[in-house]
Order: structure tokens, then C-alpha cells, then sequence
């Protein structure tokens, strides 16, 4: 499995917590700022550690999460 990169759309995020809770490596943290919608929402703590798994956009009731993948290149 390549390198992941997990985006989060900020100013739609309530802050539930879902993600956080099911990230196998607890690298998803609930940011400091507060969002347009006056929540504290998910950011990714340390990109490096993440596998791609996607659980975290599988949880997210409001879709703002997006897990990319680079995949490896072979030859």
C-alpha cells in the first residue's frame, strides 16, 4: 500500500468525534480553531502514520472526510 492522504472539508465538520474514535492509529485530533459553524473539527495530527484504512470517512455521518491513496510503483 502506498503513501495515504486524508483531507477534511473544515468548515463543514460538527466536531461528533466519530473519526477520532475510530482511527486505528489515534493520529485524528479535534483542532484548536473554531470552524465557520462554531465547532472545534477533525484534523489529521501526523499525516505519516496514517494507512489509509478510511475507517474515519466511513464513520463520518456528514461526509467531509476523503482518504487518497499513492499507490507504489512497480518496476
Amino acid at each position: 500500500m502506498g503513501k495515504a492522504l486524508v483531507t477534511f472539508r473544515e468548515d463543514r465538520c460538527k466536531g461528533c468525534k466519530l473519526c477520532t474514535a475510530v482511527c486505528p492509529k489515534q493520529i485524528i485530533k479535534m483542532a484548536d480553531h473554531i470552524n465557520v459553524m462554531g465547532f472545534h473539527p477533525a484534523v489529521v495530527e501526523n499525516q505519516d502514520k496514517c494507512t489509509g484504512c478510511a475507517l474515519c470517512a466511513l464513520m463520518c455521518p456528514d461526509l467531509v472526510i476523503e482518504v487518497a491513496r499513492e499507490e507504489k510503483k512497480v518496476g
